[in-house]
């Protein structure tokens, strides 16, 4: 499956707040699930094993710039039954950079999917990630984006600009 999303990430100071505000606009959850995320070395993107309480393992690969404005993600994933095996020939040939641990909550806003994570070691976040239908561009999905933040008192100084993983790393 290949995809390409509009994301941000935001750190949330007003966790209450915030899933009150998404609550209003979607008043109940798709899911929520607790995530191990094993993020493999690449040379570009990132490549991570999936492991959720909720649904099938996941390898995705992403590659999106850091950046603290809504921008464009491409994704392509894929599900396997052997999450151990996969994992272990991963760990092998690559390495593994290091492993992200969160309970989801998950919302769908039309074409956006709306997380609120709390993340092991790090706190509380809200992502968004509009998902671009094929007709659309990604002004389309940057007004979109931007939309949902201004709904929920997202301001600019709140964003991240790097992965779970990246923001692991400079604490260690």
């Amino acid at each position: 499956m290949i995809l390409k999303n509009i994301e941000i990430k935001a750190r949330i100071s007003d966790y209450k707040k915030v899933k009150k505000l998404v609550e209003e606009l979607c008043p109940v959850p798709l899911q929520i699930e607790q995530q191990e995320d094993t993020f493999f070395n690449t040379p570009n993107g990132r490549l991570k094993l999936r492991v959720s309480s909720a649904k099938k393992t996941e390898l995705i690969y992403y590659n999106r710039p850091n950046s603290f404005e809504p921008i464009q993600s491409d994704i392509a994933i894929s599900f396997t039954e052997n999450p151990e095996t996969l994992k272990s020939v991963l760990s092998k040939s690559l390495g593994i950079r290091g492993v992200v641990n969160k309970k989801r909550i998950l919302y769908k806003y039309e074409q956006t999917r709306i997380h609120l994570d709390d993340v092991k070691g790090l706190g509380k976040f809200i992502e968004l990630e509009v998902v671009l239908k094929s007709n659309q561009t990604s002004i389309d999905g940057e007004t979109i984006a931007n939309k949902l933040m201004n709904m929920f008192g997202i301001q600019k100084t709140d964003l991240i600009d790097v992965a779970y993983i990246d923001l692991i790393e400079t604490i260690i």
